[in-house]
């Protein structure tokens, strides 16, 4: 029963693409996935394309289709978004990029912001604000996947995967003055993890939770939590992957579930060997109980690349760079039930039209339809915007 009640969910879903990047200016191989704002607009980045290193784009509703709006082109400052953008305290958009354009290194953490007078056009540039560019090794290299996070102080968070003592760092962002001052949060030394691909994300009294793709005691990748104290932060490993039945290199960040338990994803390893969906529960002495949740079957470093999404009715929701039935990738659901977790896949990426490749976590609208992005594929080959509608 259970096997038939997927297939009929699977096939009850519908995949559109609502817009085919060129290449040109607006965008090509978009890694990242999407942001709504309280009117279904939807914003995202692309690595490349645009002036030549990337974009951040608008997609709007008009009438019964969608218009893109290149929001900025990056050319001076920063270049080469993994990332996506999110909104900021102030509601204005917030990223990184991987790479400076002047020098071709380190990267930056920039805003865009909406002109204060009344745009009358229909392509309509936000002003980009560099907030910090990262200028060498020591204060790390090129930010990854993850978006920012904001504390309630306003504080930014995330990580480098490189930089450092040469295996990535964590760090902070405070406003100081009309600028902004890093703090080194961690440097990772292998030992205690290595390359942290994606982002930090906070628990309600201030702690970083993240993954690093490799390191730890096996080479494997860990699960970190960094806690605050009066003289700073205090690093401990809660899970260091085998790449055996457990999975191993989680590219993908965490999320909580209401009851303080995190999820996250693997890439690579577990029995199928196309990576894993776990969780860790945390228990009254300060220790985390690993839990395997799914088994993905494909090959090393196909699994999920970015975190997975939870909804109210604690159903996770991802992609799979190179799963699924075609090994292009695929848009899954994991519903939790008495015995386990029911596997659903939503979309199976077929090549062409419909794209390939997906890097990014979805993004859900008040009507339950899923959004997000292929890294390539698409009519012109540049990859393409998603919507998937139950």
């Amino acid at each position: 029963m259970l096997v038939v009640v997927a297939a009929q969910l699977a096939q009850a879903q519908t995949l559109t693409i609502l817009h085919n990047f060129t290449g040109g200016g607006d965008g090509e191989h978009p890694y990242a996935g999407v942001t709504l704002d309280r009117g279904g607009n939807l914003y995202g980045t692309t690595y490349e394309g645009g002036t030549g290193a990337g974009t951040v784009y608008e997609l709007t509703h008009e009438g019964s289709g969608w218009t893109l709006n290149v929001l900025s082109s990056f050319a001076g400052g920063g270049a080469n978004p993994y990332a996506g953008v999110i909104f900021g305290p102030n509601g204005t958009l917030y990223g990184t990029t991987s790479r400076t354009s002047v020098d071709g290194g380190s990267g930056t953490v920039y805003n865009l912001s909406p002109s204060p007078t009344v745009c009358k056009t229909s392509l309509c540039p936000w002003t980009e604000t560099l907030l910090y560019v990262f200028t060498g090794s020591g204060n790390g290299i090129s930010p990854g996947l993850g978006d920012v996070t904001f504390d309630q102080a306003g504080n930014i968070y995330d990580t480098t995967f490189d930089g450092g003592n040469g295996y990535g760092i964590v760090y902070g962002l405070t406003p100081s003055g009309s600028g902004w001052t890093e703090n080194i949060i961690h440097s990772f030394g292998y030992g205690d993890g290595a390359y942290p691909y994606s982002r930090v994300i906070l628990d309600n009294v201030g702690n970083l939770y993240g993954t690093t793709w490799g390191g730890g005691s096996n080479g494997d990748g860990t699960v970190f939590e960094l806690t605050f104290s009066g003289t700073g932060w205090t690093h401990t490993v809660l899970y260091s992957f085998q790449s055996a039945s457990d999975g191993g290199n989680p590219y993908a960040g965490l999320i909580f579930d209401s009851s303080g338990n995190l999820y996250g994803a693997t890439s690579s390893g577990g029995s199928g060997g196309g990576g894993t969906v776990f969780k860790l529960t945390p228990s009254n002495n300060g220790t985390w109980t690993y839990s395997l949740i799914y088994n993905f079957t494909g090959t090393t470093d196909c699994g999920p690349q970015n975190s997975l999404v939870m909804n109210e009715a604690g159903n996770l929701y991802g992609t799979t760079y190179c799963d699924g039935a075609n090994n292009i990738g695929n848009v899954f659901k994991l519903t939790p039930s008495g015995s386990g977790w029911t596997y659903t896949s939503l979309h199976d990426f077929a090549g062409g039209s419909d794209g390939e490749i997906p890097f990014c976590s979805v993004a859900f609208d008040s009507s339950g339809n899923l959004y997000g992005t292929t890294v390539t594929g698409g009519s012109q080959g540049a990859g393409t915007l998603w919507e998937i509608t139950p």
